[in-house]
């Protein structure tokens, strides 16, 4: 069964502990985050992110990228970040 993982809509700093912790509760199972709330995208939550999405691909396992906001999108692009949904995508 796939999970949705609602972003907050703040991730920065104060954000970034409690992101870890949902993920690693998260682990070993598919995961959609929503990302549809999201006004505000920090630097070190974006490394969680992209960290669990290597991890995720190598546990064998979905984790992908649902509805965004613009916000997420700009923010996301204006870090020069990879592509969520293709980046360690699974073949």
């Amino acid at each position: 069964m796939t999970e949705t993982l609602i972003l907050s809509d703040v991730l920065d700093l104060n954000a970034a502990e409690p992101l870890k912790a949902e993920l690693l509760a998260l682990r070993g199972h598919p995961v959609i985050l929503d990302a549809s709330a999201v006004q505000r995208l920090g630097g070190l939550c974006l490394q969680i992110l992209m960290s669990a999405r290597k991890t995720w691909a190598a546990d064998g396992v979905n984790l992908s990228l649902g509805s965004v906001s613009q916000y997420w999108t700009e923010q996301w692009a204006a870090y020069g970040a990879p592509d969520f949904n293709t980046e360690g995508a699974l073949a």
